[in-house]
């Protein structure tokens, strides 16, 4: 039996839970994850990914040591050379020395920051803020991305900030913000098991989000709470639901619409929380008064009936709460379904207290900090908006920033930023742990946009299908090799700690920023912004000094378990119920709402809808999952089909598809299963050799500018098994 050297508690890298990890080290190796019984998010349980998922630290194919193109220490820029068609097939695991321009060369750190600083401030001089753009990461701590948007507000003066919040739950935050003056969970995961009544809706939970699963069938099989599935899969959830509601994708608005009607018509509405809490109501009724249960089914699919007695299980519940994930906000009217989920809750006055709430489940580790920390182009941290002076003066003071210095002017969002790489657009991008040529909708357009900038900087652990795009790389460290704090879905702010030293060359986020930010500044002229932080502890406490939901957090008050924001104060012991006696913007505000159908219906061309998202075994681009074991157990793309559908279109299980869709195609094997419903296919967006993506609608929600992940017309046929994708062959990437 190994004895390990030590044991070091931190934060699981994976899902918006927040797991408490023990990594039991020896030699400066991973080689066992427990959890301890008393952490407060999980009590010992790990999902596979967090139990067996760490792997990837020591993969070979890890990038530990700077990187830049060959033409950059020839002093060229990217159109000074003309690659040959040879010279594009750029791979990331090996180093050709054939002396072309275009080849990734080693380097020490003073060099490929030197060259960063050069590049970024070279172009910012010549075409000013707006041609500057950064993508933080939802991977990396809170320390990393608040670094990360000061040095491009406080040095480049733009908002042209965001991460991939923006793909996710950006319709949840925008809905939130709207109704009630806040954009996270109102309540803890943990507090399900004191629901009667739940709703749980657009989440695969026990796959995205499993020891959230395993809480609600507690709180089902122990506690006796009646669940209700609404969704157009057949999750597993539903085996132990008290109803499914299997609407058709991108019908949330009709179904809980009809759901607030009935509550409305049975007169089943809290009338003290509605006339005491909330403002709005009469001309929201009216909006409501087409949305029948009868129009809803004509348009859902989901029977009159069963929409009747939905509402009647979650309105007359003692204490309810609402659940959601992507399938909620990922499509073209994502602010619309997610203040469809509000209405409800204003209607019967389930939140403000205990086991009640509105709850969107965040996809990534630290989705929620990242967003807290004010990684978004209308954000300062604390969610203070950029176009307000006061709040600008208030980071001004804070930066060392001359009156007036920063940007009023609201950024471009991770939708925007390379849809306006162009002459006189964006120009430069700094890349720390995204992957847009994965993440993004529409990729065939996306590598349209992505080889028109002019210079790009991957910070990551892995060169990934953008990174291969970048001018220079700088390796960065996993969470077992860093220091600082993660934000989970519950707004618990945990200690993140490295378990052993960086491998290679690799540096942690934190530090990678403030010595370019120091290189910045100098090339700049400029002597404004505090740069040379001891540890990550400092990082935090400043942005703290303004962003008052942080003021009361501490490291060493978080040594344990964390706390939960808002902690206003040193003595605070934070705050797992918001809302209990009013909300951020005073009163909640009901919204007039209509249906709108999605950007792209199936028809005789495109007779079937696709509907994206996770798998238990992988995670988002793969970039993590992929390079570790866990690729074993799920090695390669798979589209989901009914048994109806399949047998119509002459499918079996396991054969080779084309599906189609009118941006682009993929070539995978069919999974002919019962849990999707007739005319819905599905496909996980973790391949890069059959990327979901290349297929997706990139029309946007008006308000959040959020892509319709969730739904796109495709076509599916038998291929031939030698068009199936090779997942071991590097694909071909480069810039032109």
């Amino acid at each position: 039996m190994i004895k390990p050297d030590r044991i070091t508690t931190t934060t699981c890298p994976y899902c918006g839970v927040g797991c408490t990890l023990q990594l039991h080290v020896k030699d400066d190796f991973i080689y066992k994850v427990t959890s301890p019984f008393d952490s407060p998010v999980n009590h010992g349980n790990l999902c596979v990914k967090g139990r067996f998922g760490y792997d990837f630290v020591y993969h070979p194919k890890r990038t530990t040591t700077p990187l830049v193109r060959r033409y950059l220490l020839e002093g060229k820029t990217i159109f000074d050379i003309r690659p040959s068609a040879d010279e594009l097939r750029v791979s990331n695991i090996e180093f050709s020395n054939t002396g072309s321009p275009w080849d990734w060369v080693e380097t020490d750190w003073d060099t490929a920051l030197n060259l960063t600083a050069d590049n970024l401030v070279r172009i910012y001089q010549r075409d000013g803020s707006d041609a500057m753009a950064v993508y933080c990461c939802a991977k990396a701590t809170n320390e990393d991305n608040y670094l990360l948007q000061k040095m491009y507000r406080a040095l480049f003066r733009t908002n042209n900030v965001d991460h991939c919040t923006r793909l996710c739950h950006a319709g949840s935050v925008v809905a939130l913000q709207q109704a009630v003056g806040s954009s996270a969970m109102s309540n803890t995961a943990g507090q399900v098991i004191m629901n009667d009544v739940f709703i749980v809706t657009g989440s695969n939970t026990t796959e995205n989000h499993p020891i959230i699963a395993l809480q609600m069938k507690e709180a089902v099989q122990k506690h006796g709470a009646k669940m209700i599935v609404v969704d157009p899969r057949r999750i597993e959830l539903v085996d132990m639901a008290e109803m499914w509601l299997p609407l058709k994708p991108g019908t949330n608005v009709p179904v809980f619409s009809a759901m607030a009607h009935v509550i409305v018509k049975e007169n089943l509405v809290n009338w003290e929380f509605v006339n005491s809490r909330t403002e709005g109501f009469n001309e929201y009724i009216e909006s409501l008064e087409k949305f029948t249960p009868e129009y809803a089914e004509e348009i859902s699919g989901v029977p009159a009936e069963d929409i009747r007695k939905a509402a009647r299980l979650y309105a007359n519940a003692k204490n309810a709460a609402i659940y959601w994930g992507m399938g909620i906000s990922q499509l073209s009217h994502g602010t619309a379904s997610a203040l469809a989920l509000i209405h409800l809750a204003f209607l019967t006055g389930h939140i403000g207290r205990d086991g009640t709430g509105l709850n969107p489940l965040r996809g990534q580790n630290n989705v929620q900090g990242a967003s807290d920390m004010g990684a978004m182009p209308f954000h300062y941290p604390g969610y203070m908006r950029v176009d307000n002076p006061d709040n600008r003066a208030k980071w001004e003071k804070v930066w060392n920033i001359e009156e007036g210095g920063l940007s009023l002017k609201l950024g471009l969002t991770t939708t925007e930023i390379l849809s306006h790489a162009h002459e006189g657009g964006v120009r430069a991008l700094y890349i720390m742990g995204e992957n847009p040529m994965m993440s993004e909708p529409n990729l065939n357009e996306t590598r349209k946009h992505i080889q028109q900038l002019e210079f790009i900087v991957a910070q990551d652990i892995f060169i990934n299908e953008s990174g291969a795009f970048a001018d220079v790389f700088l390796p960065a460290t996993p969470f077992a090799e860093k220091d600082g704090t993660f934000s989970n879905t519950d707004r618990r702010v945990q200690r993140v700690r490295a378990a052993h030293p960086p491998r290679g060359e690799a540096r942690p986020d934190w530090q990678i920023i403030c010595d370019l930010a120091l290189r910045l500044e100098s090339r700049l002229g400029l002597a404004t912004a505090h740069w040379a932080y001891s540890n990550p502890e400092e990082i935090l406490r400043e942005m703290a000094g303004v962003n008052t939901d942080y003021a009361g957090i501490t490291y060493e008050r978080i040594e344990k378990e964390g706390l939960i924001y808002p902690v206003p104060t040193l003595d605070h012991p934070g705050t797992p119920t918001l809302f209990t006696d009013s909300f951020p913007r005073g009163k909640g505000k009901f919204h007039q709402l209509d249906y709108i159908p999605v950007m792209e219906e199936a028809d005789d061309e495109f007779p079937f809808i696709l509907t994206t998202g996770r798998v238990l075994e992988h995670w988002h681009g793969g970039s993590m999952t992929r390079n570790s074991a866990l690729n074993e157990a799920y090695p390669e793309a798979r589209v989901e089909i009914h048994p109806a559908d399949a047998d119509i279109h002459g499918i079996k299980n396991n054969d080779p598809v084309r599906v189609k869709s009118r941006r682009g195609e993929v070539v995978l094997r069919a999974s002919v299963t019962e849990k999707t419903t007739v005319g819905v296919v599905f496909i996980p967006f973790h391949f890069a050799e059959a990327a979901a993506n290349l297929l997706t609608n990139d029309a946007l929600d008006p308000q959040a500018l959020i892509p319709e992940f969730k739904a796109c017309a495709v076509q599916v046929f038998p291929a031939k098994r030698k068009d199936l994708p090779n997942p071991e062959v590097i694909l071909d990437r480069g810039r032109y």
